[in-house]
């Protein structure tokens, strides 16, 4: 029989094709949750010969002997792992917001940013809810050059084309160039992002079409964080979880402020003159040390542990549910207090 202590991570796969933001965050989650306890990473559409195989495991384990931890994340694909991990221990490391799915109040959930987290209080108020913000690599806190001289630096302004806006890549870029700075959009991928970063005074990040595009939510935003780290100047778009980090004026500086002449000047000025426009040490220091990857393994040793003893609860004893009838309640107020002030109107 397998123990509890073991955590299993569900990816769809790991191949070239589900190359992207999340896949990497699941791996490193299970390399850091290694420190803890045995984990495994498990494919499920695609297979691997590093990795096992979801059907497999579920076809060679009946759901009562099965005491691991299993970890998804993969938006799209939540409704129909839980279906078919049903009596077994499931947690959803929530990112992204939006996908229109509920949970059973049998599933935990543990949210990468405030903004998944408030989403999901309000979406199933009754399953536990625990918060652990994403890790940066530790290549970010170790190269990151936090405290050179930006001034100095060849690249002006850096974008990263994929999740840019219409309005970043065909306005703002070239208005920025019409002013002689130098941009550089990385479009390919790059061998050493952190040399790239702290190769650039000024990071451009605006994702608010991409997601309204998506449906779905910014969940936790990466890329800005990767940016401050390497000590450049942020303007970045505050939507969802971004606004979690990016106090504006503080660790960065909003883009699309009015109009398309202030933030061609804002940042050409921050170009001119860095120190004047990047946050102070102390405040850097004091954002950077919250998404630690050891503060992570510590936040999820703690989660894990009220785990062990809640899980069993909830797959054994009847959940508290919302009354089905408080959303008529509610109604029937607004109905009732609309009709004394048309009777009040009316005097009658």
């Amino acid at each position: 029989m397998i123990s509890l202590r073991e955590i299993r991570v569900l990816v769809p796969g790991t191949g070239p094709r589900f190359r992207c933001g999340g896949l990497n965050v699941a791996k490193q989650t299970a390399g850091l949750l290694a420190q803890i306890r045995s984990t495994t990473i498990v494919t499920y559409r695609e297979r691997s010969d590093k990795y096992p195989f979801f059907d497999s495991l579920l076809s060679n384990e009946q759901s009562i002997h099965d005491t691991s931890i299993w970890i998804v994340s993969w938006g799209f694909d939540i409704p129909k792992l839980i279906k078919r991990l049903r009596g077994r221990k499931v947690v959803y490391q929530a990112h992204s917001t939006g996908y229109g799915f509920t949970l059973p109040p049998s599933v935990p959930i543990v949210a990468v940013s405030r903004n998944t987290m408030g989403y999901w209080g309000h979406r199933a108020p009754r399953n536990p809810l625990f918060l652990i913000p994403n890790a940066l690599e530790s290549q970010w806190l170790a190269r990151g050059d936090r405290r050179g001289d930006v001034s100095s630096r060849p690249i002006d302004v850096l974008v990263q084309k994929r999740k840019s806006s219409n309005y970043l890549l065909y306005e703002l870029v070239p208005a920025l160039r019409a002013k002689g700075l130098h941009v550089e959009i990385q479009s390919d991928w790059v061998e050493d992002l952190v040399h790239l970063f702290n190769s650039a005074k000024v990071f451009l990040y605006d994702s608010t079409e991409h997601w309204s595009r998506a449906g779905v939510s910014e969940g936790f935003g990466l890329p800005p964080l990767e940016a401050i780290s390497c000590g450049c100047i942020v303007f970045s778009s505050l939507n969802h979880a971004l606004a979690d980090t990016f106090t504006p004026g503080v660790m960065g500086h909003q883009i699309g402020y009015g109009c398309l002449s202030n933030d061609v000047d804002r940042i050409a000025a921050a170009v001119a003159n860095p120190d004047e426009w990047k946050p102070s040490e102390s405040a850097l220091d004091f954002a950077l040390r919250d998404f630690s990857e050891s503060l992570f393994v510590q936040r999820w040793r703690t989660v894990l542990t009220e785990l062990d003893s809640l899980m069993p609860i909830l797959i054994n004893n009847p959940r508290l549910l919302l009354k089905p009838n408080y959303g008529l309640i509610l109604l029937f107020k607004f109905f009732k207090q609309s009709l004394r002030k048309i009777l009040n109107f009316f005097h009658l």
